[in-house]
């Protein structure tokens, strides 16, 4: 039988949600790794915008957007109710708000209008935000793990990869992220090889 057949690249933060999100729907599926200075000629075929990740599903469908695989991967199954009515507001504000600035903070002599230190600081408003999301829950929107967990997940990774200072003074935002980061479902998803099928 043909799988799906992702394009994707490991340390993507967009590509790690859509892998983690297939393996949590036990979508089996082929992995191909993207070289981005050599993008394969398939994928600029199906998709010549040339990003990842792109899930090429055997009908020919293309999804180019990671949380329309996300989204096609909960169709699929969502066991553990990871869909939530609050879940979309919260994603969009992480990837319209809160990207630019972690773009802004990692590659900060790309931005001269601000030092470093208040690209950080326009990031940790956003950060705070989370922080104060966890004083009520486990989990950003209710005591278990949601769409918008998985999906804000490895943003917040990148970003703590970056600095590496802000968790101490986010101590529930840093309890969030080691969960997150020390979970099967993470590390499945982080996993080299050409394939994958988290059913066996």
């Amino acid at each position: 039988m043909k799988l799906p057949l992702l394009y994707t690249f490991r340390r993507c933060p967009y590509a790690i949600r859509a892998r983690m999100a297939l393996h949590y729907a036990h979508v089996a599926h082929t992995q191909i790794e993207v070289d981005l200075k050599n993008k394969p000629a398939e994928l600029l075929h199906i998709s010549p915008k040339g990003t990842v990740p792109v899930l090429h599903l055997p009908d020919g469908t293309v999804l180019e957007q990671s949380l329309d695989i996300m989204r096609y991967a909960l169709t699929q199954s969502d066991h553990d109710h990871w869909q939530h009515p609050e879940a979309d507001a919260l994603i969009h504000a992480n990837d319209t708000q809160f990207k630019p600035l972690l773009d802004r903070y990692k590659y900060h002599t790309r931005y001269p209008e601000y030092t470093q230190r208040q690209h950080q600081k326009n990031g940790e408003i956003f950060l705070s935000k989370l922080e104060n999301l966890l004083t009520n829950n486990h989990f950003l929107l209710t005591n278990h793990i949601t769409i918008a967990d998985i999906a804000l997940f490895p943003f917040i990774r990148q970003w703590n990869s970056a600095d590496g200072t802000f968790l101490p003074q986010l101590p529930k935002l840093q309890a969030w992220l080691e969960h997150h980061l020390q979970s099967r479902l993470f590390t499945t998803a982080m996993q080299h090889g050409g394939s994958a099928n988290t059913e066996s």
